[in-house]
């Protein structure tokens, strides 16, 4: 899949992993960011477990993968900046 295919897909993903993380969001630039790296280590992370490149195309798959990949990006997020209250 292209670049533009996963910034597609990380938007999506940003979004809905931003709603099963935290379900508030961190706003909608931060979400779309996040999601896009997201979506970039998802698909990383499959071509590094299975061997294989990922580039299984615009399809249910690939939006899994990309929404994965965007939640364990959220939790490091939250996990690295956590807001202390006092």
């Amino acid at each position: 899949m292209s670049i533009i295919g996963w910034i597609v897909f990380g938007i999506i993903a940003g979004f809905i992993a931003s709603k099963i993380v935290n379900k508030q969001g961190e706003g909608i630039v931060l979400d779309c960011i996040l999601g896009i790296v997201g979506a970039v280590v998802g698909g990383y992370l499959v071509s590094f477990f299975t061997g294989a490149p990922w580039e299984s195309g615009f399809n249910i798959p690939s939006m899994i993968v990309a929404i994965v990949g965007a939640i364990i990006v959220l939790a490091l997020y939250h996990a690295v900046f956590r807001r202390r209250s006092y």
